[in-house]
């Protein structure tokens, strides 16, 4: 058969097609790759190769540009003013060791499959292709409308910084339009616009760009810290403003502290991103793991300094949640409120490096995803002169832009992060899987069940933390569901043995840290608010309306014509074998 596709040649082909649909579910919808064929014959498809430039400290500094944006800033002050208080600082602490626990999982696949598709291909090799496609789809949503979001935002700090008027000066109205659509913002989509003609143009220029704007942003991070210590007041870690009000270091108590972990782990998203990058690494087995986890170490860090210098500066009862920096230095620093515009010129660095690092990583799930037949192989491609993904990074700049274009901020800030913590969940659930469940000759059901309980406890758990009513009752609850969680993973950890163990680099302490890493991802869901979940269950129903009618006939062509193959069952073990004797070759 002939690499032209039967399911589209004509509409009566089609209509055949779609008649065929739950046979064609059944064959390709639970289809799994194997890492061998995910860093050969899949990434053939995308024609020319992406050149290896990159190392141990490329991957630091997009990862570092990646996480600290613009929005810490903001994130900060609501945490504390909100949750925890002055030990909002053990908040930044807690998340970031939370996000090293993810970023381990990462880590372990990026080592052992270092190509391109990051999550994406990680859950294809683990859960199937439907899974994979659901979330790698719902990542680039988030990604997209959260770059847009990015982008508007470098206008309103750009005016900050330049002492302009962002509504009147920066932007203009067309009242025609409706409200919250109505705001023209050219600014933001000659941003977007340049950042994709960079990262079309060359993947290693576009490292030394973010490195050195990444750099000229931690030194602005540095220079706000030591002010914030050298003019703050130690006495304001433990003595609120108002004497009212709740004192000591940790006003709101324990919970508090973990509300706001909650609340600031999200500051921490953007190191996912770096896993995109694998296939352009040189020595993956020893760059990307300090790459990953240096990065997310660094930037845990810096968060827990730049936290401490605000409490140093004011009592955490009189911080403006929607300022907190600018804000302390206004009130608290007589003669330094100059600080609170070098801060509106040091996010808008961080702005530039977190879309860079976010359109990089975008660009690079579409074209995995590309080259997984379930959308158009057209996007796929890699120039054959920059060894970049070109038609990608084109394709979702210039949708980004149009979205920056008119939309209002608040408007797309309702929309992001759900996904990226789902996908979160399910690499951490994939790991796990993968080390535990070999197909064709393990039998899986022990590993599922084990998953299915211990997220079951997980949600339990956050929706007491959530919704009960404090008490006794409350704490008794939530510890009968962590000693539960806890004799699950025992339970499971002596009763199951690993079927495979990493030949490079693998998480410790296997099944613990990913385990935890599936609590902390579906506890921080449970902290998203309703409209989240609305978008996600309509993106995701549109998701699978795409991959019914078009997605799972195209892939099965692919499958047809030898572009694909269906992997469950003993073709799997087979594979797996020659894989297995490859890599000892």
């Amino acid at each position: 058969m002939g690499s032209h596709s039967p399911s589209f040649s004509s509409f009566k082909s089609y209509l055949r097609a779609l008649s065929d649909t739950p046979n064609r579910l059944s064959r390709r919808a639970c289809s799994i790759s194997t890492s061998l064929e995910e860093t050969s014959r899949v990434r053939a498809r995308s024609g020319s190769d992406m050149k290896r430039t990159l190392r141990w400290y490329d991957l630091v500094g997009l990862g570092v540009g990646g996480m600290v944006g613009a929005g810490v800033f903001v994130t900060t002050g609501h945490a504390s003013r909100l949750c925890a208080g002055p030990a909002v600082v053990l908040s930044y602490a807690i998340a970031g060791l939370c996000a090293l626990l993810s970023a381990f999982c990462y880590t372990e696949f990026a080592v052992d499959m270092p190509v391109a598709g990051g999550a994406f291909s990680y859950i294809r090799v683990t859960f199937g292709e439907f899974l994979a496609f659901l979330t790698g789809s719902n990542l680039i949503i988030d990604y997209v409308l959260s770059n847009a979001a990015v982008a508007r935002g470098f206008t309103d700090y750009l005016g900050t910084a330049l002492g302009l008027s962002t509504h009147t000066q920066l932007r203009f109205t067309i009242h025609g339009l409706p409200k919250g659509y109505n705001e023209i913002d050219l600014i933001a989509v000659a941003v977007v616009l340049l950042l994709t003609l960079v990262i079309c143009y060359s993947t290693r220029e576009s490292s030394w760009l973010n490195m050195v704007l990444t750099v000229l942003h931690i030194l602005f991070i540095v220079f706000v810290i030591v002010v914030g210590f050298w003019r703050g007041d130690w006495n304001n870690f433990t003595e609120p403003g108002n004497p009212k009000n709740a004192g000591g270091f940790f006003p709101f108590g324990a919970s508090g502290v973990f509300n706001g972990a909650a609340m600031v782990y999200l500051s921490y998203i953007g190191y996912d991103a770096v896993s995109t990058m694998a296939e352009e690494v040189k020595d993956p087995v020893k760059n990307i793991p300090i790459g990953v986890s240096g990065s997310v170490i660094l930037v845990t860090i810096l968060y827990c300094l730049m936290a401490a210098s605000m409490s140093a500066l004011l009592p955490y009862d009189m911080i403006d949640p929607e300022a907190p920096f600018s804000g302390a230095f206004r009130e608290g620093s007589s003669g330094w409120r100059w600080v609170s515009n070098v801060i509106g010129v040091g996010a808008s660095f961080g702005i530039l490096t977190s879309l860079l690092v976010a359109m990089l990583g975008q660009a690079r799930y579409m074209c995995v995803i590309g080259r997984s037949c379930v959308v158009p192989s057209w996007f796929a491609r890699v120039h054959h002169s920059t060894s970049t993904p070109v038609n990608a990074s084109a394709f979702l700049g210039i949708f980004t832009a149009a979205i920056a274009l008119f939309t209002d901020l608040n408007i797309l800030l309702k929309f992001v992060s759900i996904g990226t913590l789902f996908i979160f969940y399910m690499v951490a659930n994939a790991v796990i899987y993968r080390r535990y469940v070999t197909v064709g000759t393990t039998n899986p059901w022990p590993t599922l069940s084990f998953l299915f309980c211990f997220s079951l406890t997980s949600v339990i758990f956050t929706l007491l933390w959530q919704f009960a009513p404090s008490g006794k009752p409350k704490g008794f609850m939530l510890g009968s569901c962590t000693a539960v969680a806890i004799g699950i993973v025992q339970l499971f950890h002596f009763m199951v043995p690993q079927a495979r163990k990493p030949e490079f680099w693998g998480v410790p302490l296997m099944p613990w840290i990913p385990s935890i890493s599936i609590f902390l991802n579906i506890f921080l869901l449970g902290a998203l608010d309703r409209p989240s979940y609305v978008r996600f269950g309509f993106f995701s129903a549109l998701v699978v309306l795409v991959y019914v009618l078009y997605s799972v006939h195209s892939s099965f062509d692919a499958e047809e014509d030898g572009t694909l193959s269906q992997k469950t069952g003993e073709s799997m073990k087979e594979s797996i074998e020659s894989e297995d004797y490859t890599l000892k070759v």
